[in-house]
């Protein structure tokens, strides 16, 4: 009897163990320079991301806006946010969810152009495949980027992650080539890894 409560014992610590190792990572992700301007780039999330506001995804379709970011004018959030579009998805249907939702949050409810802004493309909603419905800007699903941690930041166009290339919402719908440096990632974090 004494055997099996040290084997239980064991069992349990073991299991704490293993998951507190599940929860942390020593690889860290960092920007490169020496990736060529316009190519894919792997994704490169940080280990602890926050944005700078505290809206949730569902209320982030209202009040889009067009703001210059270091990929150039792109449309964004209220907060200043880049809206980005996966290429892989379609007029009707978000390819991106379970963990991709997660790295790229889709902007649910019904979209609205910020006072003053103009957009000369066509806003729309999809209904997503949990129900939700989902922004569209020019017949593309709107997504925000984790790995955008301030207004003003597109470190997620041209990233190639969860099956596809994310690109940063042009007011025209146009792909921005170059802008953002490249950023690689380091364990299982790019490449469609998601």
């Amino acid at each position: 009897m004494r055997n099996r409560w040290l084997a239980a014992s064991l069992l349990a610590a073991a299991a704490v163990v293993g998951l507190a190792a599940c929860g942390s990572s020593s690889s860290s992700s960092t920007p490169s320079s020496s990736g060529t301007s316009g190519s894919p780039k792997a994704a490169a999330i940080p280990a602890s991301t926050s944005t700078s506001s505290s809206s949730s995804s569902s209320d982030l379709a209202a009040g889009l806006k067009t703001t210059s970011t270091s990929a150039g004018t792109v449309l964004t959030d209220a907060q200043g946010l880049t809206l980005y579009w996966f290429a892989i998805d379609t007029p009707t249907m978000s390819n991106c969810n379970g963990s991709c939702a997660t790295y790229w949050p889709p902007v649910i409810g019904t979209p609205s152009a910020a006072s003053g802004a103009t957009l000369t493309g066509k806003l729309s909603t999809i209904k997503r495949s949990d129900g939700q419905v989902q922004a569209t800007y020019e017949g593309h699903p709107l997504y925000t980027y984790k790995g955008d941690t301030a207004a003003g930041q597109a470190s997620g166009n041209g990233v190639n992650a969860s099956g596809g290339l994310w690109w940063a919402m042009t007011p025209s719908g146009n792909i921005i080539k170059g802008g953002a440096a490249p950023a690689t990632s380091s364990g299982g974090g790019g490449g469609g890894g998601y």
